[in-house]
């Protein structure tokens, strides 16, 4: 009997063992599938994805496949589950994915103009159409005073730039007042609350076309997503009082609203969105070979990933100094995280 239960637990071991190479296997024989955002899976952006797919195969040997989507949460959901390997997305995203699954690691994150972290960031809008400005506007200078009772454009939920940092910014600034003391993020979520109507764009480019196409009064966006589609028309770039016009040669959905202009009333930083992995997965082997080749010197001077300032290229990084890919900690992100507690 004793034999027979020492056989019984050596085959049980036997199969674990087994099992993790198995496991260990599949994480590291795998193609590779990477998931993206709604605001980066636009055939303007396919030479973009495809380059630094390229790098990806050339790291590790694998084939990556792009896996494009129109919802935020099936991008988080992709890489938080593993069916995913590779994702880029926003701090709000990386997090929510991180809270599914501890598996869920950053692996770079584009660097500011100096080439670090310090000024590893990109600015959330807030914007109105450039003749309806003077609404927005209170002693002569622009605020969001006014935006209260007005149909209110978000990208998603599980947006950085497009929910997280503007709401966060309304509550701030609007729970001064006895009547919205006990305002909360929430209640920004829907209309007949604050805002009369409140619309999602399901993307950035989404959003601002909810604001040009008069669905909206007000509209938050970010900076780099609707970059290759506009152009400065007056003021300082990413400044309270800057507006920007939508470029003759806009590629879709801006196609149909070459000239049309909005104005910004709002602008925040915020950090930089990471490329993450899922450890369990991807393979701390493939990670590692990721990592090393995206910081590298060659994908930073590579301009199909980092185009060129003045370029008419449809990318998603700009070179203006010293930008490049470096890693970032999970810590890094904290400011980000703080904005749910």
């Amino acid at each position: 009997m004793k034999k027979s239960l020492l056989s019984i637990a050596m085959l049980l071991l036997l199969a674990t063992i087994l099992g993790a190479c198995s496991n260990e296997k599949s994480a590291s024989s795998k193609d590779i599938t990477m998931v993206w955002y709604p605001n980066e899976s636009g055939n303007d952006l396919k030479a973009a994805r495809d380059e630094i797919g390229k790098v990806i195969e050339e790291a590790t040997g694998k084939k990556v496949e792009h896996k494009l989507t129109t919802d935020y949460a099936v991008a988080i959901e992709s890489i938080a589950g593993g069916k995913a390997q590779l994702a880029f997305m926003g701090a709000q995203g990386y997090i929510e994915a991180k809270n599914k699954s501890e598996t869920v690691e950053p692996v770079v994150v584009p660097s500011g103009v100096s080439g670090t972290l310090e000024d590893a960031v990109y600015y959330s809008w807030l914007a109105a159409r450039q003749a309806d400005t003077e609404k927005y506007k209170t002693n002569g200078e622009f605020s969001i005073d006014n935006i209260e009772n007005s149909k209110f454009s978000f990208v998603s939920s599980s947006s950085t730039s497009g929910f997280k940092v503007p709401s966060s910014s309304i509550v701030s600034h609007f729970s001064k007042e006895e009547q919205w003391k006990d305002l909360t993020a929430e209640d920004l979520m829907e209309g007949d609350k604050f805002f009369k109507e409140v619309l999602y764009g399901d993307s950035h480019q989404g959003s601002a076309i909810n604001l040009l196409s008069e669905r909206a009064d007000v509209a938050a966006f970010c900076d780099t997503c609707v970059g290759n589609y506009i152009e400065l028309a007056d003021g300082d770039a990413n400044s309270v009082g800057a507006t920007y016009k939508v470029r003759q040669d806009a590629a879709e959905p801006f196609n149909k609203l070459p000239g049309e202009e909005f104005t910004l009333i709002s602008v925040t930083p915020v950090l930089n969105s990471p490329f993450v992995a899922n450890t369990e997965t991807l393979g701390e082997e493939d990670l590692k070979k990721i990592q090393d080749a995206l910081t590298s010197d060659v994908v930073g001077n590579n301009e199909k990933i980092f185009v060129p300032e003045g370029s008419d290229v449809s990318g998603l990084f700009k070179k203006t100094a010293e930008e490049r890919f470096i890693v970032a900690e999970d810590a890094w992100f904290n400011p980000v995280r703080e904005l749910s507690k």
